[in-house]
């Protein structure tokens, strides 16, 4: 388990990867961090909320599709219902709300 200061380093990191990866790629996304917060609008006013929660050390994504909870497994985020990737509930999330096929690079 990561200290408190390395996850929130961490998930600071991957904020703005996806932030990053949003923008070098031209995916009509708005995004906005606050706090603990990641917010990812499609142009249709659709909101994909990525959020860290520290005393769980988890990544929660909450989309049309559901709310996911993460944690870091061996160098990988993964649920905790299904053992799905973050980075694959992500990029579903994105595609569905952009109708295009959106493809965030794992961090």
């Amino acid at each position: 388990m990561m200290t408190e200061s390395e996850f929130i380093r961490h998930t600071e990191e991957l904020f703005s990867h996806i932030e990053d990866q949003i923008d070098e790629n031209g995916w009509d996304f708005d995004c906005q961090f606050a706090g603990n917060v990641l917010t990812i609008e499609a142009g249709d006013g659709t909101q994909i909320i990525v959020n860290r929660h520290t005393p769980n050390q988890e990544l929660w994504i909450a989309a049309k599709s559901g709310g996911y909870h993460f944690t870091e497994k061996n160098g990988q985020w993964l649920s905790t219902r299904d053992n799905s990737e973050f980075f694959t509930v992500l990029n579903e999330a994105l595609s569905a709300a952009s109708g295009e096929d959106v493809a965030v690079a794992a961090l």
